[in-house]
């Protein structure tokens, strides 16, 4: 009978000339070497550089009594030997053209919470998509830090030329998008139609018949997934939206101001105002303001995202949560978890309605 040996990955035989030399920690205390780590544990060291991998081929009593050690002598791998084991450092990046600060920021933050402690760290890349060097400048980008993965954010998730890009040059990578686009184990889905369905269902039961909407950049696929969700609603309801009192935002303060200004100057005047995102309904609040309208009273306003911004202006947004600090987080763990082999099921996040004091019935005749 022949017996069949486990291959050793680059990790497995990744050490520093300490650890070929044995170390050896007798007659004083100095730095241990990943020798001296599988000696003190009583396994090889493929098995401890399994468990500083993260792989999940490790028994539990196993990780636990080589992470003991690990704690013990305060032993921590060579960065520069593992990222020359694996032929790449150990980077995920985030690439993103998005208008919207307060979105990239609390992706980023979740990123961050999803690789905290795994040695992993996080260099970040915004883009420009309508540049005739974008692709060349992400594969500049991936190529000279030796990324091990990528996050990409809308709308350069939504970008099936990026994601090809990335599987041509070996580089893992993780899409969040309102809509399935790849393969579950590269996906986090948004499912942006389902929230907006919710508020336009708010607004009718509110009593709301003439409802103005400001879409988002076209090149958002979240754009068209937000509309199509509300006019689902709104038919279900008995209403149709009047294309007259659909105007197409930004996703910005500016454009919220400005489109809504433009649907408050028209007659008859919408009693609801359902902004694409949140940047925007803030904008259509300062609008009603200049107009002398009282929100709720005279108008609602309401938004999408539950950023920040949805509490911090008066009144606070009603708003779809989206929980976008937890889908970096999980995008993260999805990308890392790749790195140990480990098979994940597929996650999505479902936004839901928050209602706050910016919306209510339309003002009586």
């Amino acid at each position: 009978m022949t017996l069949s040996k486990t291959p050793l990955t680059a990790a497995d035989n990744a050490e520093s000339d300490t650890d070929r030399e044995g170390g050896g920690l007798e007659g004083g205390r100095k730095r241990a070497t990943i020798n001296d780590i599988a000696r003190l544990a009583g396994v090889s060291k493929k098995t401890v550089s399994r468990v500083i991998n993260q792989s999940p081929f490790v028994r539990d009593e196993t990780r636990e009594r080589i992470e003991a050690v690990i704690a013990e002598w305060g032993y921590a791998p060579d960065p520069q030997a593992r990222g020359l084991a694996f032929r790449r450092s150990f980077l995920i990046g985030m690439i993103y053209d998005n208008p919207n600060p307060q979105y990239v920021v609390n992706m980023q933050l979740g990123l961050l919470d999803g690789i905290r402690g795994s040695g992993f760290e996080l260099v970040v890349h915004p883009c420009d998509r309508s540049s005739p060097t974008f692709l060349l400048d992400v594969r500049t980008f991936v190529e000279r830090q030796k990324l091990f993965g990528v996050v990409l954010p809308p709308s350069v998730s939504e970008d099936e030329r990026v994601a090809k890009l990335l599987r041509e040059i070996g580089c893992e990578y993780i899409r969040i998008a309102s809509v399935e686009l790849d393969k579950p184990e590269h996906m986090i889905v948004g499912h942006d139609r389902l929230g907006s369905a919710a508020m336009g269902a708010h607004l009718v039961e509110l009593g709301h018949k003439k409802i103005g909407f400001i879409t988002g950049l076209p090149s958002f696929r979240s754009s068209h997934e937000r509309r199509g969700g509300f006019e689902d609603a709104l038919i279900e309801g008995g209403l149709k939206l009047d294309p007259d009192y659909v105007v197409q935002g930004a996703y910005t303060f500016e454009s919220g101001l400005a489109c809504g200004e433009a649907l408050l100057a028209m007659t008859p005047r919408p009693t609801a105002i359902f902004a694409g995102n949140d940047e925007m309904a803030a904008g259509v609040l300062q609008a009603a303001r200049r107009a002398g309208l009282q929100v709720p009273a005279d108008l609602t306003v309401v938004g999408f995202d539950d950023f920040q911004i949805a509490q911090a202006v008066w009144p606070p947004l009603t708003t779809i949560h989206i929980p976008t600090r937890e889908v970096g987080r999980i995008a993260a763990e999805k990308l890392i978890g790749a790195a140990a082999r480990e098979k994940r099921d597929p996650n999505s996040t479902i936004p839901y309605l928050v209602v706050r004091e910016s919306s209510g019935p339309p003002p009586s005749v």
